[in-house]
């Protein structure tokens, strides 16, 4: 990068990465298929809906499959940071969690799926990082460690569970990546870290005193020249709509030196937000999963998801959003067709405007988002 963008920093971010249930029985070391679902009790059935849709997948799949053409997307953006919600517990071990109706886990010999798309972090405040207690945490605190792949979010106590990834990029930056989880995306309060107890970073609730609380522990951890990233896991799976409790939270923290909120949950892409020059996404869709042959929501599109590429400036402002459509097909992703982008480009456009934002399609086949007054 030349001296004139010295001072930027790119970050990909991704929503839901989930490679458990059927994405981890078709990988080179598929762990039990047991599942405890009141339709589903083989989570290979999940692998043949998948191919009633879209035809053979030809397992045991090399460990990148899954990301199919994303990961060239990504490695010809190159951005200097790569960011995921890794939405499943690595582990052969532990007792599915009591009350829950789907459990999510990969075997750790199969964490070569994840290295191959090169995340420096994963967020692990989410609703599925404990699906086997506490010995499934434990295995996925280490495989990931042993791997090289930092972590936020999630550990053997509160403060381990608060503390951000430490990630740093040239001339001596950092990006700071924390993550937390609200109980609207489904985590049980018992999962909540403690001094004493192993869990997730859980807050509260989205009130100023909890937006707060984040905040200062933000600026707590912040030197000068930092980005600040807090990765939020909440709402709803479903629907376009953003509560206004949770505009009020990202806001804040936007206001409080957070360079991006990057939210998920949702199952598909929810809108964009740009406030006071700074990021705010809120619910970035799922980016692997194996809901292929799953029916019921057809209309939100859920097989097309987002490559998020953002570009920031030396003080976190946002310079440029590319995004870039891929398909999910055959438990991989392919980059979208021109139609498939357009539909998509139409769907964050449209719910987009409340926030004063307008996505278009570039010249290079990506989407890009801009501010413009509401309209």
């Amino acid at each position: 990068m030349g001296d004139a963008a010295a001072g930027e920093v790119t970050l990909f971010l991704a929503g839901d990465v989930m490679t458990g249930r059927g994405i981890d029985q078709v990988l080179p070391h598929p762990g039990d298929p047991r599942l405890w679902e009141p339709a589903v009790t083989d989570a290979r059935t999940y692998v043949r809906l998948a191919e009633r849709r879209h035809g053979p997948v030809p397992y045991p799949v090399a460990p990148a499959w899954p990301w199919g053409d994303a990961a060239e997307v990504l490695d010809g953006l190159a951005p200097d940071v790569r960011l995921i919600n890794l939405e499943t517990s690595v582990t052969r071990r532990g007792a599915p969690a009591p009350g829950k109706v789907v459990h999510y886990r990969m075997a750790p010999e199969n964490i070569d799926c994840l290295t191959a798309a090169r995340p420096h972090a994963c967020a692990l405040a989410n609703n599925h990082v404990l699906d086997f207690g506490d010995p499934g945490l434990a295995d996925t605190l280490r495989t990931l460690a042993r791997a090289g792949v930092r972590t936020a979010g999630a550990g053997p106590d509160l403060e381990a569970a608060a503390r951000p990834a430490v990630l740093p990029v040239r001339a001596g930056r950092r990006v700071l990546f924390f993550s937390v989880a609200s109980a609207t995306s489904g985590v049980p309060p018992e999962w909540a870290a403690t001094p004493d107890r192993a869990g997730v970073w859980l807050l509260p609730d989205l009130s100023v005193g909890s937006a707060r609380t984040l905040a200062d522990r933000v600026r707590q951890a912040r030197q000068p020249g930092d980005i600040a990233v807090v990765s939020v896991h909440w709402g709803s799976n479903w629907g376009y709509h953003v509560d206004a409790e949770q505009v009020s939270f990202a806001h804040y923290l936007v206001e409080h030196g957070v360079a991006v909120v990057h939210g998920h949950s949702s199952h598909h892409p929810r809108p964009i937000d740009l406030h006071h020059g700074r990021l705010i996404l809120y619910g970035c869709g799922d980016l692997i999963n194996d809901y292929e042959g799953i029916g019921g929501y057809e209309r939100y599109r859920d097989d097309l998801r987002l490559l998020y590429v953002a570009t920031l400036g030396p003080d976190g402002e946002l310079l440029r959003l590319r995004m870039v459509t891929v398909r999910a097909r055959q438990l991989r992703l392919w980059r979208a067709g021109p139609a498939d982008t357009d539909f998509l480009r139409g769907v964050m456009d449209r719910i987009s405007r409340r926030f004063g934002v307008r996505v278009i399609s570039t010249d290079e086949g990506w989407l890009a988002a801009s501010q413009h007054p509401a309209s």
